[in-house]
C-alpha cells in the first residue's frame, strides 16, 4: 500500500485500519498552500480533513497524493466503451506503473498521441474522477457528447456521501433475527434489521448516525463495512439476537456457518394455491410449513374450490383465514423458517369425527428442502411412509420454482451539500429538472432510482457498477461515483457552468485514464437524448 502522511492537525481523525483503494495514476488538481505548511507538502482539499502530503506520498484515504509537487487524484479515471462499435484502440487505456521502492507514488504520463474512438462510445464515470469540495467551482468533468444527434452534457463528480447506507435484501427463509436488532461488525454496531419482504429478510447498515453519530472507532468500522460491501467485498455480521452472516453482492449468504441455496417459493398459503391442482388425487391433505403463514389445502380456498374433503386436522397457532395459520412456531433455521426440527410438532391431533384411518399428509416446507409423507394409523396418529412418486414430483417441483438465494446490495445516498454546485450555480434548478426526467442520473454508469420527494436521492445496485467504484474520507464519509446526463440546452437553462465544458477528446488527451467494457449488458447508456430515470 502507498504509505499516506498523517495530517498536521486535526490527525485524531485518521487511523491506520482504514480501508483504502489501489491505485495509482494521475488527474491533476489545483496546487493549495497553508501559510505554516513545509515547502515539500502539499495540502489537500478534497474533503475537509485537509491533510498536508508530502512528496511521493498519499494522503488518508490513498486516494489523492503529492506527485511532484502537485496534487493528484491517484486513481485513474475510468471510462466506460459502448457495448457496440469498433473496439477501442489498447493505447487508450494509461494503466498505472504502480509504487516506487520507496512506497511512494509512480505514474505513467499520458502518451504525445492517442488513437481516438468516436465520442459517442465512450462514457466518463465518476470512477476515480476525483472531486471538487467543497464544490466552489466547476465538477472535474463536465463533458460534450451527441446521441441520436442531439448535442449532450455529462456532468461527473465523486461525491462525498456522509448521508448515506446500504440496503442489503437477503434472499432466504431461515431467520437471521428480530426487527430492529442491531447488527454489528467487530462489536461495533453498524446497522439494524429491518422490515422482512416477501422471501426475503433485509438488512440496513451503515448512515449517518453510525458514521458520525457515535465513537469513532463505531464510524471508522462502519465506513470500512459500508465500502467493502459497495466494492462486492464479503462482509462478516453478527445480529443481535439472531444470526451469525457472511454477505457478499451477488453471492448465496452464508447463515451460522451454512451457505444458503433457496429463496421460498412462497408462503405457505401461496404454495397451496400454486400446487393444490397438483397435489389434488394424490393425497388428502397438505400442510406446508411457513413462519409467517402455514398453508392447510383442505381449509385452504383453493382446496374448498376442487372440492377436497376436511380432513379433520387441528393446528397450533392462530388462525386467521381457513387454511391460513399465524405463529405455529417461533421463527429459527428449521422447517419454513420455523424454529421445528419435527413437523408433527405443530399439529395437535385429528377430529375423530372427521379423519379416519389410511388418510394421506404431506407435509413439506415452503422451499421443498424438507418434505415427510405420513398415513393415520387405526389410532389417527400419523406414521411415516415412503414418499410416493407423484408427491415427490411436487416437492421437486417446489424447489425447482425456488430462486437461488442470493444477497443484493443496494447504494443509497443523499446527493446534497455542495456537490451540486459543481453542477451549477443554482441547485433546486438541478434538483427540479431531475424531478423532470430533463436529466439522468447514473453511478458508475449504473441506472439510479431517484427516490419521490424532495432533494436527490439515490438508489444502486452495486453490482452494475464497476469493481472498487466506492472510497472513503476519513471524516469518516463514503465516496461514490455520481453523474449527470443532460441535453446541453438543458444545462444551459438551469444554470450549468457551460463555460467549462470540454470535449471527450480533451479528456482522452490531459486525464490519465482507464477504459473498461460496459458493465452490465442489462443497463441502459446513460447518454441517449432522451434521458429517462431509473
Amino acid at each position: 500500500m502507498t504509505e499516506h502522511t498523517k495530517v498536521d492537525h486535526s490527525s485524531d481523525n485518521l487511523d491506520e485500519t482504514m480501508p483504502s483503494t489501489p491505485g495509482p495514476t494521475v488527474l491533476e488538481k489545483s496546487k493549495p498552500r497553508s501559510a505554516n505548511m513545509a515547502a515539500n507538502k502539499v495540502e489537500c482539499n478534497a474533503c475537509p480533513v485537509l491533510c498536508q502530503i508530502t512528496e511521493g506520498r498519499t494522503g488518508a484515504c490513498d486516494r489523492w497524493g503529492n506527485v511532484e509537487g502537485v496534487l493528484t487524484r491517484i486513481d485513474p479515471v475510468v471510462l466506460m466503451r459502448r457495448p457496440v462499435g469498433p473496439p477501442a484502440s489498447p493505447a487508450l487505456s494509461l494503466q498505472a506503473q504502480g509504487q516506487d521502492a520507496g512506497g511512494g507514488v509512480a505514474v505513467q504520463e499520458a502518451p504525445a498521441s492517442t488513437e481516438l474512438v468516436p465520442e459517442t462510445d465512450l462514457f466518463v464515470s465518476g470512477v476515480g474522477s476525483g472531486t471538487t469540495y467543497p464544490d466552489y467551482k466547476p465538477a472535474p468533468f463536465i463533458v460534450a457528447s451527441k446521441a441520436n444527434g442531439v448535442d449532450m452534457v455529462t456532468v461527473v463528480t465523486e461525491g462525498i456521501f456522509s448521508y448515506c447506507s446500504f440496503k442489503v435484501k437477503i434472499d432466504t427463509d431461515r431467520y437471521l433475527g428480530p426487527e430492529q436488532s442491531n447488527i454489528r461488525h467487530k462489536g461495533e454496531i453498524v446497522g439494524h434489521v429491518t422490515t422482512a419482504e416477501y422471501g426475503s429478510q433485509m438488512l440496513s447498515l451503515g448512515g449517518v448516525h453510525h458514521l458520525t453519530g457515535g465513537s469513532k472507532k463505531e464510524g471508522r468500522i462502519t465506513c470500512d463495512v459500508m465500502m467493502a460491501l459497495g466494492n462486492k467485498q464479503a462482509v462478516e455480521l453478527s445480529i443481535d439476537g439472531g444470526a451469525q452472516l457472511v454477505v457478499q453482492a451477488g453471492k448465496a449468504p452464508i447463515v451460522d456457518g451454512v451457505e444458503e441455496k433457496r429463496m421460498r417459493v412462497g408462503c405457505g398459503s401461496a404454495a397451496i394455491g400454486i400446487f393444490a391442482k397438483q397435489w389434488f388425487g394424490h393425497t388428502d391433505e397438505v400442510v406446508v410449513v411457513d413462519d409467517h403463514i402455514t398453508g392447510v389445502l383442505t381449509e385452504h380456498q383453493a382446496g374448498r374450490c376442487l372440492d377436497i374433503p376436511l380432513s379433520g386436522i387441528k393446528m397450533k397457532g392462530r388462525k386467521s383465514t381457513p387454511g391460513r395459520y399465524f405463529q405455529v412456531a417461533n421463527p429459527g433455521n428449521g422447517w419454513g423458517g420455523t424454529d421445528i426440527s419435527d413437523p408433527l410438532s405443530i399439529i395437535e391431533g385429528f377430529d375423530p369425527e372427521v379423519a379416519r384411518p389410511g388418510l394421506r399428509l404431506l407435509i413439506t416446507s415452503t422451499t421443498g428442502e424438507h418434505a415427510e409423507y405420513y398415513e393415520l394409523d387405526e389410532a389417527l396418529q400419523p406414521q411415516r411412509k415412503p414418499m410416493p412418486a407423484p408427491l415427490q414430483k411436487t416437492v421437486d417441483r417446489i424447489g425447482e420454482n425456488c430462486e437461488p438465494s442470493l444477497a443484493s446490495v443496494l447504494f443509497l445516498g443523499g446527493a446534497g451539500g455542495s456537490l451540486r454546485a459543481g453542477v451549477t450555480e443554482n441547485p433546486i434548478w438541478l434538483t427540479n429538472s431531475i424531478k423532470k426526467s430533463l436529466v439522468n442520473v447514473t453511478c458508475g454508469g449504473a441506472p439510479a432510482y431517484i427516490w419521490a420527494g424532495g432533494g436527490i436521492t439515490v438508489m444502486v445496485d452495486v453490482l452494475r457498477m464497476p469493481d472498487n467504484s466506492f472510497g472513503y474520507v476519513p471524516t469518516p464519509a463514503i465516496v461514490a461515483p455520481i453523474e449527470f446526463s443532460m441535453r446541453l440546452s438543458d444545462y444551459e437553462r438551469l444554470g450549468g457552468h457551460v463555460a467549462d465544458v470540454q470535449a471527450m477528446d480533451d479528456v482522452l488527451a490531459r486525464a490519465n485514464h482507464r477504459i473498461i467494457d460496459w458493465v452490465d449488458a442489462a443497463s441502459p447508456w446513460p447518454i441517449a437524448g432522451k434521458p429517462v430515470l431509473g
